[in-house]
């Protein structure tokens, strides 16, 4: 049984079909980008994925449990945490106040001290663990994006969705950035990841799938992709150096 199971997805707005019958699926512990130009659909099935919207229709199963339809507090204690493009932290409150949240509200809902430990670990997963008392308001970009990977890990997630989150780190930011995705991969996390960063997803993603126009084009190894005509066309728009 795969890990995660997307059969037959499909997301309307109005007349606008933002995710056209989509289908593919993620074994345990595999890491795999998700690709596409601006306005493919992307954004729009990691929100399907996690509740954030519902489906049109189509089913979406985390370890054979049927997510579709599913509220988004009971996808996160299934075991789906995320991250999102535009980064949301509660700027007057603690880093380790900040994790707790989801830690009480993740798979496992800890509280109290329990919650805590989980917030102190996971922070300290994401190198911020010894900046837990600040504000998150104090921290730089990268450091509250940190921080908010940090809030999806204290979820203990099955699986964890990435949107874009390299998008806008200087170079030496994104090696950080890219290290501390694949030690989270290692560890044994199973990761989709929505990335425009061509290097930074042939650094880390074996497979990808690729959409336009909120169709599936492509699910092939990064390499073949990456020198597929129609992938070449519809996302990269010229010759990709292979």
């Amino acid at each position: 049984m795969s890990a995660l199971e997307i059969e037959g997805a499909v997301k309307q707005f109005g007349g606008l079909t933002a995710v056209d019958n989509v289908s593919f699926s993620l074994e345990r512990g595999e890491i795999v980008g998700l690709l596409g130009p601006n306005g493919s659909g992307k954004t729009t099935l990691i929100n399907l994925v996690s509740g954030a919207l519902p489906a049109t229709s189509g089913q979406i199963r985390l370890n054979g449990l049927s997510l579709t339809g599913m509220r988004r507090d009971k996808i996160a204690r299934a075991g789906i945490a995320r991250t999102f493009q535009l980064v949301r932290v509660l700027p007057s409150l603690s880093l380790t106040e900040n994790v707790m949240i989801t830690a009480v509200f993740g798979r496992k809902a800890h509280w109290g001290s329990e919650a805590r430990k989980v917030a102190a670990r996971s922070l300290e997963m994401v190198g911020l663990g010894d900046r837990a008392s600040l504000a998150a308001a104090d921290l730089t970009y990268i450091d509250q994006k940190r921080l908010e990977l940090a809030r999806a890990l204290a979820g203990e997630p099955e699986i964890l969705l990435l949107d874009e989150w390299l998008a806008g780190l200087n170079p030496t930011e994104l090696a950080e950035g890219v290290a501390l995705i694949r030690k989270l991969h290692d560890n044994g996390l199973t990761i989709l990841m929505v990335e425009h960063i061509i290097d930074a997803v042939r650094a880390l993603c074996p497979r990808v799938v690729v959409m336009n126009s909120g169709r599936l084009i492509a699910d092939e190894t990064t390499q073949k992709a990456l020198s597929d005509p129609q992938v070449i066309s519809a996302y990269l728009g010229g010759e990709v150096d292979a």
